[in-house]
């Protein structure tokens, strides 16, 4: 999805091998001014030609401000240093000041593929605690069409506690996205080394100091403790974080100054204590939310914080089954009637006051009883907050357990006793056990995996342990829970999520997916075909012929899901036209040896 978004992007992006006299890839942008060295511009009467050189030669990376050409808009050029085909490389990016809304600086108008290029960096998931509420909101500029380096992320560290991280890296475009994710990747791996607020803004400062680009970013890093309230924060030049009590009056948190990471080495870190009540509102976000007049106060802080007040008070809006999320809600509130002035990243973390209590369900294990369980253990996991693909995937698991104690446990005899609970720890690990008091019965035909319906749970939760008794089996299932984070709604339909059903019509089920196979995507699919295949112990097509694109992750499904079918002894049938790019993807990824592709 990154190659497709810079091929699309605003900027001209050239990657060069010090090797090879022509660039190894281009693109559409490039190609236009022409795709070759003797293509790339003069900027500021210095031809990139000669910076490119000279970074190739010297291996340090090099940036220059000023006229495309003679008289040409202001445009800022980067050559950077990079490994290609395992020898010495760089690459250049040409991006005017404003290439992606001026369209006679192009010939043609640019595609929002920088913007895709940032979703995809953000992080596809937040963790779904059982006593906080998480919601995160990303949405781009409405006056540019290139996406900025607003960004949020949050890392669970285990006993209760989670990372929650808003930062903000200098520029837009593709140099901002990658600055970006830089920056996140570097937080991620401080946190998970010293979770500290002051060790990891200390990383922070000396990872920036080395990287031009990622210099002069702001950032917001705060621990969260979910079980008693505890946040320890510190910030590198952010705003202060907004709390909203819970009888709805609102304060912002105590942030003494610092400089923004890398301007100022050493730079001393003061880390802040606050402890969040239950029923407490966190709202953390980027400066794009409060740039820009505020038309109904008289500041855009006041502004935030009757918006996030009046969100957090809307019925519903903090229950896992709410019309909205609140993230999202918050950021549409701080839309100007122009639009956004600047990209907007919105992180909100409400403690709960009502945690939910573990399902216990006592009943008779008989096939009849299993709608019941389904209907029940639904209502259960979505009070959670899960979204429905996660719940089909565990209701998919959890009623195998259950039908195999029905159709197993008592063969022969009256049925007897079958119990399910289902809780979730403080870190969101959620925890089905499926328990009866019959006697363990393998198969008939053993695949040496303990079962057809052992191999259908371990396809679809994280684990699955099978304790066998002197009286009685129990049956545990483990899932980490997560949720999705909102996204601008007016993003490019190419990043929303495919239309995945199944057609039972013919003479085996044929699994059809439309629209764009991202990694939510993927994931629709996957639960699809391991349902309509039974795990992969019967035969499935998968058509595919209405799909605008199919990534990495949905070959990683195909190439799973084909795995199975050999090693039950049929084989995967792919419906993907002829000479369209879902069929190339597929044939270039070797599928060809594993599926019969029509």
């Amino acid at each position: 999805m990154l190659v497709a978004a810079m091929e699309t992007a605003p900027a001209a992006m050239y990657v060069f091998s010090a090797a090879a006299p022509e660039p190894v890839w281009v693109n559409a942008r490039a190609r236009e001014l022409g795709a070759g060295r003797a293509g790339l511009p003069v900027v500021d009467g210095t031809p990139v030609a000669d910076l490119l050189e000279a970074v190739l030669r010297t291996g340090k990376p090099s940036t220059i401000c000023g006229p495309l050409g003679p008289g040409g808009p202001p445009t800022t050029v980067m050559v950077r240093p990079l490994r290609v085909r395992d020898a010495s490389g760089a690459m250049v990016v040409v991006e005017p000041e404003d290439a992606a809304t001026d369209t006679s600086l192009w010939p043609t108008p640019p595609a929002d593929g920088v913007e895709q290029a940032q979703l995809s960096l953000l992080p596809p998931s937040l963790p779904l605690l059982p006593d906080l509420h998480l919601s995160g909101s990303y949405h781009r500029a409405s006056t540019e069409q290139r996406a900025g380096g607003d960004w949020f992320d949050t890392v669970p560290l285990g006993a209760g506690r989670v990372a929650l991280v808003v930062g903000d890296a200098v520029g837009h475009g593709v140099p901002a996205a990658g600055a970006m994710s830089r920056l996140r990747g570097a937080m991620r791996s401080s946190a998970l080394r010293d979770a500290a607020p002051a060790a990891v803004l200390a990383s922070l400062d000396a990872f920036a100091a080395q990287m031009e680009d990622v210099e002069g970013a702001s950032v917001f890093y705060g621990v969260l403790d979910a079980g008693t309230g505890e946040l320890v924060y510190a910030a590198a030049g952010h705003p202060p974080p907004l709390v909203v009590e819970p009888d709805g009056a609102t304060r912002f948190l105590a942030v003494p100054p610092r400089p923004p990471l890398g301007s100022l080495p050493e730079a001393a870190t003061t880390v802040t204590r606050f402890v969040l009540e239950r029923g407490a509102t966190l709202v953390l976000f980027s400066n794009g939310a409060v740039a820009g007049p505020a038309p109904e106060a008289s500041d855009p802080l006041d502004r935030l914080a009757h918006v996030a007040a009046a969100v957090v008070a809307a019925p519903g809006a903090l229950q896992a089954e709410g019309p909205a999320e609140p993230a999202a809600a918050i950021a549409q509130g701080v839309r100007n009637p122009e639009g956004w002035v600047d990209d907007v990243a919105v992180l909100v973390a409400h403690r709960r006051d009502d945690a939910q209590e573990p399902l216990q369900l006592d009943l008779t294990a008989d096939p009849a009883a299993l709608p019941g369980v389904r209907r029940r253990l639904s209502r259960w996991l979505t009070a959670l907050g899960m979204g429905e693909q996660d719940r089909v995937g565990v209701m998919v698991a959890v009623g195998e357990a259950c039908a195999n104690a029905a159709e197993h446990a008592y063969r022969g005899s009256e049925p007897g006793p079958m119990s399910v609970t289902a809780r979730v720890d403080v870190d969101g690990v959620l925890t089905v056990t499926v328990r009866d008091e019959g006697t363990w019965r393998p198969p008939d035909r053993d695949p040496g995996d303990r079962g057809r319906g052992l191999l259908i749970m371990r396809q679809l939760v994280d684990r699955v342990v099978l304790e066998e008794q002197a009286k009685g089996t129990t049956v545990t299932l483990n899932v980490r829970l997560r949720r999705s984070p909102e996204t601008d709604e007016e993003r490019p339909s190419a990043s929303s999520s495919a239309t995945v059903t199944v057609d039972r019509e013919g003479p085996r089920p044929v699994v059809r997916v439309s629209g764009a196979v991202d990694e939510f995507g993927a994931e629709q699919m996957r639960i699809r075909l391991l349902e309509a295949s039974h795990g992969g112990t019967g035969r499935v097509e998968l058509d595919l012929v209405g799909v605008s694109l199919f990534s990495s992750a949905g070959v990683r499904v195909v190439l799973a899901v084909a795995r199975i079918g050999r090693d039950e002894g049929w084989r995967l049938v792919v419906h993907a036209p002829e000479g369209g790019i879902t069929r190339h993807v597929l044939e270039i990824s070797g599928l060809g040896g594993l599926v019969d592709l029509r």
